[in-house]
């Protein structure tokens, strides 16, 4: 195929909700990326669609349901005969992985990571045991083991947070030819939509957004409950904290108390018109991975935050420059709130720090272009780049051996039932 006649076939984990996760934002500006390449895409998913689940047809992208272990998938795939094939997380890639490799060959093999899941449910597992993750956490994750063989089977893993860049290739030894450093695909914040913005005595209350269903957010809504909100309070006794998220647990509605200030709202159709309105964003996460996409649109909605240092990881490397305040305990977060809260001038410099981060980190570099520049590279240059790859051939091997015939037991497992 010519390079601009590439068709890429993306399986997702999930249907796509860019309302309601990060990874639904970011899956969007994957495939927007693509087409505006003039490729084809394909969406293919075995999840079961959500009455939230973005309308692909409606950008020229075709949905399709598949099953897992089962061959229709090989006969599907086959068909398609797919230039790229991009596998949304690890545990894709590891059911389909094998499949495509089997049933297309040339196909470049794309993985994204989302965020590394292994060292976020280390730091979550360490966080539990109430003491610092490790690298021999690390290192002895099952998960690492899992998703490192991914990242290694797979031609080309888009990582997005450097922190994470780092650590795969200073801890697990990942060649960078496998590595492509991909963040949030950002548009630049005009003077005229700056200007547009709520200004400092515009605004009021804090506001935390984030999907209920993922761990750390909920535990930074149990934690601002018992420890922070308190505390803030105190100092201020008339503000409100209002949570924002999709999927609200069950925990998460019985948090709800006007009389203390705090309200568990839920879902919001328009979540930047709410951060923009808040004066201030908590996000007090104790472990995590990846970029948090709640911090990145407070800096695009002007609006300067309050996190820890898992928060404001592979965004910046120190307080200093953060568009708001890092700490680390409960008493901190709250002194930094109040102080931000009420200090117009720290406000107004916080608020700057943060369009001054956007444009530096996610908007002047070219990333979009290096990602379809490398793509093609790669399909030029498949064959010898897999022969470069041995550790990622030996486990390829291995898992289509192992896993092959596991899908295949299943297979006909279910066809006996």
């Amino acid at each position: 195929m010519k390079d601009d006649q590439q068709h890429v076939l993306i399986i997702g984990f999930v249907w796509p909700e860019p309302n309601s996760s990060a990874a639904g934002k970011r899956m969007l500006e994957l495939i927007h990326l693509f087409k505006d390449q003039g490729w084809n895409v394909t969406f293919a998913s075995s999840a079961a669609e959500t009455d939230h689940m973005s309308n692909l047809k409606a950008i020229g992208v075709d949905q399709v349901s598949i099953q897992m272990n089962s061959s229709t998938f090989d006969e599907f795939v086959r068909e398609l005969n797919p230039s790229v094939v991009l596998f949304d997380r690890f545990v894709v890639e590891e059911q389909f992985g094998w499949r495509v490799a089997e049933q297309c060959p040339n196909a470049l093999r794309i993985l994204d990571t989302e965020d590394l899941h292994f060292l976020r449910r280390a730091r979550k597992k360490a966080h539990n045991e109430n003491r610092a993750c490790t690298k021999e956490d690390l290192l002895s994750s099952k998960d690492a083991k899992r998703e490192i063989a991914s990242i290694f089977r797979s031609d080309l893993s888009l990582i997005i947070s450097e922190a994470e860049m780092d650590l795969l290739r200073e801890v697990f030894d990942v060649d960078p030819c496998l590595l492509q450093y991909l963040p949030f695909l950002l548009d630049p914040i005009t003077e005229d939509a700056k200007n547009a913005l709520p200004d400092f005595s515009e605004r009021s209350d804090f506001v935390t957004i984030g999907n209920f269903r993922h761990s750390p957010n909920m535990d930074a809504v149990r934690y601002l409950k018992k420890k922070v909100w308190p505390l803030i309070r105190k100092q201020l006794p008339d503000v409100q904290l209002h949570i924002y998220g999709a999927y609200v647990t069950q925990e998460a509605e019985q948090m709800h108390n006007p009389e203390e200030g705090f309200y568990v709202k839920g879902r919001v159709k328009d979540a930047k018109q709410v951060v923009a309105n808040a004066k201030v964003l908590l996000a007090p996460l104790r472990f995590g991975a990846g970029l948090k996409g709640k911090l990145i649109e407070a800096m695009q909605c002007g609006t300067p935050s309050v996190t820890t240092s898992i928060g404001a990881e592979g965004i910046v490397s120190s307080d200093e420059n953060w568009g708001g305040i890092i700490a680390e305990n409960s008493e901190d977060i709250a002194s930094a709130a109040q102080h931000l809260y009420s200090d117009k001038k720290a406000w107004t410099e916080a608020q700057q720090k943060g369009f001054s981060i956007l444009n530096k980190k996610f908007i002047e570099p070219d990333f979009d272009n290096q990602l379809i520049e490398n793509i093609k590279r790669l399909r030029k240059d498949l064959p010898r780049h897999r022969a470069q790859n041995f550790i990622g051939q030996m486990l390829m091997h291995h898992t289509a051996e192992s896993t092959k015939y596991m899908g295949r037991w299943i297979e006909a497992k279910n066809r006996n039932m």
